[in-house]
């Protein structure tokens, strides 16, 4: 049994709270409404016919939650995802044997209680937050109470990108063109939002917890010299304040700190080459197999069949795929996903 440890769908009682406050029709946007598979459990149902021995972790997807609603209303509307995932996975387990819980960090003490209730009380694999809260980076002090209960829950955190078309490339412009704000720049967040968990010393606060990056952690594979080599003279090229003494203090080098404290998925669009430098970058046990469906272009069966596809023609031992398909997973979750 392949487990797919990060695939998404929208349950249509948070698309209803959405709509109600405005911010459906603007926030779920013209792309997600245009994917059946991601808000139709029909269409999903009919498209996972198609692929025997196979089942999926399923995640809400985007917009942020406190991208639609303020503080005070986060940790309700998070409730209303989790609630509506949980249903499904009662009712089809055979198809989704589990789920992440969604959480908000712009409200904290909320994100602490619902990560408690979606894990403890609904049966959550992990629970999801993004790359950034409202445009705040995701290592900031007022978080540490969520690091602190997810270490404690002992339970993956899935970390998703999060950057929109009004954060422009270049400081003349006002918005990034031609979506390079999602092409190159969700892979560029996830890297920096990593970075951030090295150097704030959050990863050293809480050694045990596991945060698990989407597409094999965007940049990160492709820059392991600048990650090693290059951070290794960190400050040689910042003056004002010692980075050679940051880095120092460290528990360990920058770059292992991206190779073995952070878990990576091989959702990568069907490349090839990517799946490829993932593999070569992250060690086996620290992978998962993720296809991000239904954002291909098929909206639904393309990335779960070319994914499964590279990683069968690749020169990897079969102990290694059956980490990567669903061992891995099921350790670090603590779950045992029954097929």
């Amino acid at each position: 049994m392949r487990i797919d440890a990060y695939t998404h769908f929208i349950p249509a009682g948070i698309i209803a709270a959405m709509d109600r406050v405005g911010g459906g029709q603007r926030d779920i946007g013209k792309r997600m409404r245009g994917v059946p598979c991601l808000y139709d459990l029909d269409a999903r149902l009919r498209m996972l016919d198609a692929f025997p021995d196979y089942a999926q972790i399923i995640a809400y997807p985007s917009p942020p939650v406190e991208d639609v609603v303020g503080p005070d209303q986060v940790e309700a509307f998070t409730r209303i995802i989790n609630d509506g995932l949980a249903a499904l996975v009662e009712r089809h387990r055979d198809r989704f044997p589990g789920f992440v819980g969604q959480v908000s960090l712009a409200n904290v003490e909320g994100a602490v209680r619902e990560a408690e209730r979606a894990v403890t009380q609904l049966g959550a694999c992990g629970v999801q937050i993004y790359t950034n809260v409202a445009g705040a980076p995701i290592d900031q002090p007022q978080f540490e109470p969520f690091w602190s209960a997810m270490e404690r829950l002992d339970k993956p955190v899935w970390i998703h990108p999060a950057r929109r078309a009004d954060f422009a490339d270049y400081r003349t412009e006002q918005r990034s063109l031609y979506e390079i704000w999602w092409t190159f720049g969700w892979s560029y967040e996830t890297a920096a939002a990593m970075a951030r968990l090295v150097f704030s010393k959050v990863l050293d606060r809480h050694p045990r917890l596991k945060p698990i990056v989407h597409h094999f952690g965007g940049i990160v594979p492709m820059l392991e010299g600048r990650i090693g080599p290059g951070w290794d003279q960190i400050g040689s090229r910042t003056s004002g304040e010692d980075l050679q003494a940051l880095k120092n203090s460290l528990a360990k080098r920058p770059l292992d700190y991206f190779r073995e404290s952070f878990y990576a998925d091989t959702a990568t669009f069907g490349s090839r080459i990517g799946t490829q430098a993932g593999l070569a970058f992250y060690p086996p046990e620290n992978i998962l197999f993720a296809s991000d469906c239904p954002f291909d272009p098929e909206k639904g069966p393309g990335f779960i069949r070319d994914t499964q596809a590279i990683l069968d023609s690749l020169d990897v031992p079969r102990e290694t795929l059956d980490l990567i398909y669903r061992g891995n997973l099921e350790r670090i979750t603590g779950k045992t996903f029954v097929g």
